[in-house]
């Protein structure tokens, strides 16, 4: 085991029991030993001593949708890379989506996820399973037998399922093992070949449009039937005003129904794509002014329970093309946490709110030990200053992918140091 830990003169935020003081914690054998407020007492000889000097120790951040190129598309990006990019983004924890190649349906798949992962990363890598076998929508997999191999959740990725039918018998299987559904409310035939926001933008720009039907149609029938059958039910990203009216509605009829939103979603909008910004073309797409707006409204107010990067590795081949034929997604777990200071340093959301949608909130809706600042609690942990300016440069992404939507983007904020099981496995001064 690592020797003890001590990090002293911090400000301690913790989201799960909303405390916010300054104090020290003690970190021995891999989990969280002790907390005090001001000094912490008979902490022992040999620990390493971190002096904080007043910055903000929260618990490590848990991003609930990262795709990885592995297995298939190593070149986009590794567990290994993936895991370096997310310490350096202050995530702990990073839930893995199953669309890769093969497809993560079968138990050795999930049991090779977590073993190599264990391996060579340096994060915790959380497998989930697809609902479906290859993601086709039709057969559904061994509920039990992934669950049992460790899958945490199970999702489509970037797919959608189509049928009421499939869903509904989806969440049946999903609740006999306790297990939620993580899924993207998207209807393809609305969506069709659409590759922008539909309104005068994409009018003007000659693109063909997405409606905002495309995604409130399916989440609410994926709401309707959550509240049928009592599954736990994640909208795995929204992106308009309506579709959060919806959950809104929802939600206060089930305790098992949450949604997550995308940083990009929170702090883009559609005109960020510009002159055909190929970096900017997402799924969901980005949406209006307004739409963002609202959605920073109900991430305030707790209708949007959790933020993610929605990091999704492509390389410049199949992102240097015409917007229209261009690959969709954009990396983002290193500017995750610096992403959503923005929101604070406006003003829109205090930094309890932001924090608690990238800590405590995905760690209850995964069902993790995870996401807390107490004493038996994993050493999950980052050191953020918030005020820290620094501009996103391609020359330092750790991704094995450049494709950022904040490329050369002034932050303010950013992780200092990040602790995994008690081990630091980040320091912003030996990465500079």
């Amino acid at each position: 085991m690592h020797r003890p830990l001590l990090i002293e003169n911090a400000r301690i935020v913790d989201p799960a029991s909303n405390a916010d003081f300054s104090g020290a914690v003690l970190v021995e054998n891999g989990v969280i030993a002790d907390i005090a407020q001001g000094a912490l007492p008979g902490a022992p000889d040999k620990c390493r001593r971190i002096d904080a000097k007043g910055l903000v120790l929260a618990p490590g951040l848990i991003d609930m949708r990262v795709f990885t190129g592995e297995p298939g598309h190593e070149y986009r990006e590794t567990l290994q890379s993936a895991g370096r990019a997310a310490a350096a983004g202050g995530v702990t924890s990073m839930l893995v989506m199953p669309d890769t190649q093969p497809v993560i349906d079968d138990g050795a798949l999930v049991e090779f996820i977590a073993r190599h992962a264990a391996a060579t990363t340096c994060v915790n890598v959380l497998p989930s399973a697809a609902i479906t076998k290859g993601t086709e929508g039709c057969e559904l997999t061994e509920f039990g037998l992934l669950r049992e191999a460790g899958a945490v959740c199970f999702t489509e990725g970037r797919k959608s399922l189509q049928s009421a039918a499939v869903m509904r018998a989806a969440m049946i299987y999903a609740t006999n093992f306790d297990a939620p559904i993580v899924h993207l409310p998207l209807e393809a035939s609305l969506a069709a070949d659409g590759v922008m926001n539909a309104g005068p933008l994409a009018t003007f720009r000659g693109l063909k449009g997405i409606a905002v039907e495309a995604e409130t149609i399916p989440l609410d029938r994926d709401l309707q039937l959550a509240l049928a059958t009592g599954a736990r039910y994640h909208a795995a990203q929204i992106s308009t005003a309506r579709a959060a009216e919806i959950a809104e509605a929802y939600k206060g009829r089930s305790a098992g129904v949450s949604v997550g939103v995308s940083i990009n979603a929170l702090c883009l909008n559609e005109n960020d794509v510009g002159s055909y910004r190929t970096f900017f073309k997402l799924a969901p797409p980005l949406r209006s002014e307004d739409d963002r707006l609202a959605l920073v409204e109900a991430l305030r107010t707790g209708v949007i329970d959790t933020i993610h990067s929605d990091h999704d590795p492509q390389d410049s081949e199949v992102k240097r093309q015409p917007f229209a034929d261009a690959a969709i997604g954009a990396i983002g777990l290193e500017t995750l946490l610096p992403a959503a200071l923005r929101l604070h340093h406006a003003g829109d959301v205090d930094l309890m709110t932001l924090l608690r949608a990238m800590t405590v909130r995905p760690a209850e809706i995964l069902g993790l030990d995870a996401g807390r600042i107490a004493r038996g609690a994993p050493a999950d942990l980052c050191l953020i200053d918030p005020d820290y300016p620094w501009i996103v440069e391609e020359a330092t992404i750790r991704s094995r992918s450049r494709n950022t939507t904040f490329e050369n983007a002034r932050m303010t904020g950013k992780v200092m140091l990040t602790i995994v099981g008690g081990k630091v496995v980040f320091e912003e001064d030996a990465a500079a």
